[in-house]
């Protein structure tokens, strides 16, 4: 029976001069007809020998590998790290030798209960590593968007992870700490005090990936090249400055577009908006250890910059995004024991854990020891060992000899270096095996306290809302109790905020701390209001126009926010735009109910006086416009869309963030301040 063009796929068909681009098996067999099985007759069985069947089905089968436990809805971006301040009397390792030297890296960002498929705003911890390639072996960086962590010893890591995971009876909530079994862990763990208050506040809930700070969590050594050590914490700060969304604006941010971060990236990275860190380090001593107030090697505490300030060192450029998210983003494997000669690792027993972990992580997701051998994994330096075999190999020692000692004269294979290869620093370390705590690490309050204390009232609210609303979804009473005990601990305003929000009236005993909580100052590095950018750069403008609409006032806007280093987009009635004042068709962006104004940092509303009745009775314009209110963004206007305020039961408000497009430079100066916070006390 002679094929039709759909039997054989179509006219997609290679012809026989496009041997450059024919189809093959995995093993290079060029293939005549990859949309049809091989069967015994037109309508007959599928033979047992059709390889390509086989090998095309047998890869499809595989193609999915085991997702990360934690951290599995990530986002990986290529990019440099140039020194801009060697650090030689700190640290021996290669990478902070040469000012100016630019380093390969590829950073991934992720949420850290969810799956791979939850959405991108939920309130959650962020992942932020960062992979080094360089020429002395990669160095990973796996920290997060907050400094301290939930727990101070990995082993209560799996029932951390457990409890936030959804329920193993009935397989939910996804990505939401806000249920029983998260809160009744947290309630019976006093040392996750501290983190929560940075869960619950705006840093959990960031704008975007761009606008978060990163930390490496934990104290690390540095070691120079004469074997002095200097205890360092890594930070990354980020150029564009930090925002962060509101809650209800995360929730609709997330029905409206789950990938929100993931295409915010992608989009500012296309259009050649690269974001850019700083990378800083927090170096002090044994003196400065042992007076601290705390214990630096306990990973729920930090280290105030106040007392120790953060100096910059080199700056992160993220310029490219991925050509294959599996090939890149998913099989990337971070593990903290990746470090390199000069930096170090310290007793903190978090770390300890993390760095057994990883590995025997990476081993299971990726199928065995030879991960290191996939292009995103590779160090991008000379490998040299005699490693070999075992699954998926693709790197194997030449000759004779794979193992060492050797008294080989050729093919020897390589040697060890004491010169330039990495010792350990000989730290003096002695005592009783035991399963014990230090009584350094008992303090779970103060610090939580400081944290606290060191935000604006604005970002205060939003925390004391942020635990309501998570302990509002716990069931039992109990479990509300012993967190409000806690809570109590920390700052009488939070406490009664909570339990008020609760609408609880005979407030618990307040919890019995290991060890009385002390003053400490407040920091104002710990708040994001006190650190905005002042700046509009690298945010959005959302423009909605509808036909009439005044031509010269939408190209001011769009020329003065371009200026500004800053993104517009049209959103119109209809997705072919408006027809504008001087007769000129301006394309849209978004139709209105496909582009809500919670996706943008700032709205304009430029409307006619012969389309405003019409434009006033959408719903979705309705929503644009109440919503933009309701989370305190800057709107500017025309005369026009009065009747759109009307409709929006905004009749008659006026504050500072509502203004009127006389000027667009003006309305621009404006926005730079992000939001109206003033707006959400009445």
């Amino acid at each position: 029976m002679k094929k039709t063009e759909l039997d054989k796929g179509g006219p997609s068909h290679q012809t026989t001069d496009d041997r450059d681009q024919t189809m093959t098996t995995a093993q290079g067999g060029p293939i005549a007809d990859g949309q049809n099985s091989l069967t015994a007759g037109p309508r007959g069985p599928v033979l047992l020998e059709d390889h390509i069947l086989r090998e095309k089905i047998f890869h499809f089968d595989h193609e999915r590998i085991p997702e990360r436990v934690v951290h599995a809805r990530g986002y990986g971006v290529h990019g440099t790290f140039e020194l801009t301040k060697a650090i030689p009397e700190l640290s021996c390792a290669d990478i902070f030798q040469r000012e100016g030297e630019k380093t390969p890296v590829f950073t991934r960002f992720s949420t850290v209960a969810g799956s791979a498929g939850s959405p991108d705003l939920a309130r959650d911890v962020r992942g932020f590593a960062v992979k080094f390639y360089t020429q002395e072996g990669n160095w990973d960086l796996v920290g997060n968007n907050i400094p301290v962590f939930f727990i101070q010893d990995a082993i209560k890591f799996p029932d951390l992870i457990h409890s936030v995971k959804p329920a193993p009876d009935r397989g939910f909530p996804q990505a939401q700490s806000a249920h029983d079994n998260f809160w009744d862990f947290i309630s019976l763990t006093p040392e996750a005090t501290h983190m929560t208050l940075w869960a619950m506040s705006d840093r959990a809930i960031p704008r975007s990936l761009r606008f978060m700070e990163g930390f490496g969590v934990h104290t690390f050594r540095l070691v120079n090249a004469e074997g002095k050590s200097h205890y360092v914490k890594f930070h990354w700060k980020p150029r564009q400055g930090l925002q962060s969304v509101v809650w209800n604006e995360a929730l609709k941010i997330n029905g409206m577009d789950p990938d929100f971060h993931r295409r915010d990236m992608w989009d500012s990275i296309d259009a050649g908006d690269y974001p850019q860190w700083d990378l800083g380090i927090q170096v002090f001593d044994d003196e400065f250890a042992d007076s601290f107030d705390f214990d630096i090697l306990d990973a729920t505490k930090l280290i105030p910059e106040e007392d120790v300030p953060v100096q910059i060192i080199g700056t992160m450029t993220l310029n490219n995004n991925v050509e294959n998210f599996f090939a890149e983003t998913e099989q990337v494997a971070f593990c903290t024991q990746n470090i390199v000669r000069g930096i170090d690792f310290t007793n903190d027993p978090l770390l300890q854990g993390r760095n057994f972990s990883y590995l025997d992580t990476q081993t299971k997701r990726l199928g065995g020891p030879n991960f290191t051998h996939i292009p995103i994994n590779a160090p991008k330096c000379p490998m040299r060992h005699f490693q070999q075999d075992g699954h998926m190999a693709m790197h194997n020692p030449k000759g004779r000899v794979n193992y060492e000692p050797n008294s080989w004269s050729e093919d020897a294979g390589p040697r060890e270096n004491p010169d330039v290869g990495f010792n350990s620093y000989p730290e003096n370390v002695a005592g009783e095996k035991q399963r014990t705590r230090s009584e350094t690490f008992a303090d779970h309050y103060s610090q939580a306290r400081q944290f606290y204390i060191s935000q604006t009232d604005t970002e205060r609210d939003h925390i004391a809302a942020a635990y309501t609303f998570e302990l509002s979804k716990v069931e039992r009473e109990e479990i509300r109790l012993r967190m409000l005990s806690h809570l109590m601990n920390v700052h009488d305003d939070l406490a009664s905020a909570v339990a008020k929000g609760l609408g609880i009236t005979d407030m618990p005993k307040a919890a019995t701390p290991a060890r009385e909580p002390i003053d400490v100052a407040p920091s104002d590095a710990l708040s994001i209001l006190k650190n905005g950018p002042n700046s509009f750069a690298g945010r959005k403008l959302g423009i909605f126009i509808c036909d009439g609409a005044d031509a010269d006032l939408i190209s001011a806007l769009e020329s003065a926010f371009k200026e500004e280093g800053a993104m517009t987009e049209i959103i119109a009635p209809h997705i072919q735009g408006a027809k504008l004042s001087d007769g000129s068709v301006k394309p849209a962006d978004e139709k209105i109910d496909g582009g809500p104004s919670v996706v943008y940092d700032a709205v304009a509303i430029v409307l006619s006086d012969d389309m405003a009745k019409s434009v006033a009775a959408m719903k979705p314009a309705k929503d644009f416009l109440s919503d933009a209110y309701a989370h305190a963004k800057f709107i500017g206007f025309t005369n026009a869309a009065q009747p759109l305020f009307d409709a929006a039961g905004l009749s008659g408000k006026s504050d500072e963030g509502l203004i009127e497009l006389n000027n667009a430079d003006a309305f621009v100066k404006s926005c730079r301040a992000l939001r109206y916070w003033d707006r959400m006390k009445g």
